[in-house]
Order: C-alpha cells, then sequence, then structure tokens
C-alpha cells in the first residue's frame, strides 16, 4: 500500500481542528502556501518567505472578517474563509478553503468544512447563505463541497479570471436551514 493510501486509511479526523491564525503558524504557512498545487485554484499568490507568511498573517489573516487555519495537531495545513457581503446583500457570504497538497484525499477538507459551516452561521446570524466556487474541472473540490452538504446550483461560464485565465465556475450554496450531513 502507498503512502498516501494508508494515510488516507488511517488518518483520525479528531486530530483536525479550526482556529484563528497565530504569527507562530508562519513556517506551517509557508509549506502550504508555497505550494503551487495548493495556490492555483485559489486567488492568493505563492508565499516566497518566512517574512512573507508572518507579513501575510499579521496583515490579512489575523484581522479577515472569517479565517480560520484549518489545523492537524494543532499546525497550520490549510485555511477556511468567509467572505460576507455588506448591504442588501448582507444575508450572503462565500466561503473558500485549502490545505496542503500533501493532505489531499483524507477528508480533511470536508472535516473542516463540517466543522466551520454551523460556526459561520452562529457568527454572522443575519446571514441565510453560504456560497461556494470550484473550477468545473476541479473534482476534488466539488467532491468535498457536496460531502459537506453544499447543494450544486449550476455553471457560471466564463465568471472569472483567476490568475489572468478565463474560468468557468461551479456555483454551490448552504443555507441556514440546511443540515450539515453526518460523518462517514
Amino acid at each position: 500500500m502507498d503512502g498516501h493510501l494508508r494515510n488516507l486509511a488511517t488518518m483520525d479526523l479528531s486530530r483536525i481542528s479550526l482556529r484563528e491564525f497565530k504569527i507562530s503558524d508562519a513556517d506551517d504557512l509557508l509549506i502550504w502556501a508555497g505550494d503551487d498545487e495548493v495556490i492555483r485554484n485559489i486567488r492568493w499568490e505563492r508565499c516566497e518567505s518566512r517574512e512573507e507568511a508572518v507579513g501575510f498573517i499579521r496583515d490579512v489573516c489575523i484581522p479577515h472578517p472569517w479565517r480560520r487555519s484549518i489545523c492537524l495537531d494543532d499546525r497550520s495545513i490549510g485555511f477556511v474563509s468567509v467572505y460576507p457581503w455588506c448591504g442588501d446583500e448582507m444575508c450572503k457570504a462565500d466561503i473558500g478553503y485549502a490545505i496542503g497538497s500533501s493532505y489531499w484525499g483524507q477528508g480533511i477538507a470536508t472535516k473542516a468544512l463540517k466543522t466551520a459551516v454551523p460556526q459561520v452561521f452562529t457568527d454572522f446570524p443575519h446571514l441565510l447563505r453560504l456560497q461556494a466556487f470550484a473550477d468545473v474541472h476541479n473534482k476534488a473540490s466539488q467532491r468535498v463541497l457536496e460531502k459537506s452538504g453544499f447543494l450544486r446550483e449550476g455553471v457560471l461560464l466564463n465568471y472569472t479570471y483567476l490568475k489572468g485565465v478565463l474560468k468557468d465556475l461551479v456555483v454551490y450554496s448552504f443555507l441556514s436551514t440546511d443540515q450539515i450531513p453526518p460523518a462517514h
């Protein structure tokens, strides 16, 4: 059995938690935010140095309205971020996430979203809708959203540029009245 499959079979998801970022996460963030495989589907630029990671945590992650570090044994391996809308659109928010590529396929992102969603609705009591977007070619991210209870609503053609490339995105929603699916 190769290492990836062995990890998949033995990952104890109770070791996964969400918490606010700390400056001391810089070395861990540098590992996954410096990985081209991780950042290719998110708007973040590649993190190149420890100083850059410290600045990003200090200036972007900590003051963010709702950004949590996905942790394995309290070490940062990814993030979940929520971007609340305002004014007449304050009933909705966008949610995004990523984890280090060495942790893909182990149920960690699903566990993180299932943990985050109820907390987001508690922290933003006016929120009625969380929406997420996945590249039409990113089947793994689509599966994470579906396993986390998000409903696929459709495909948005020529919806956005990501790193200079025009993308079609699948849009998903999770309403405040929806239920988190049980763990399998």
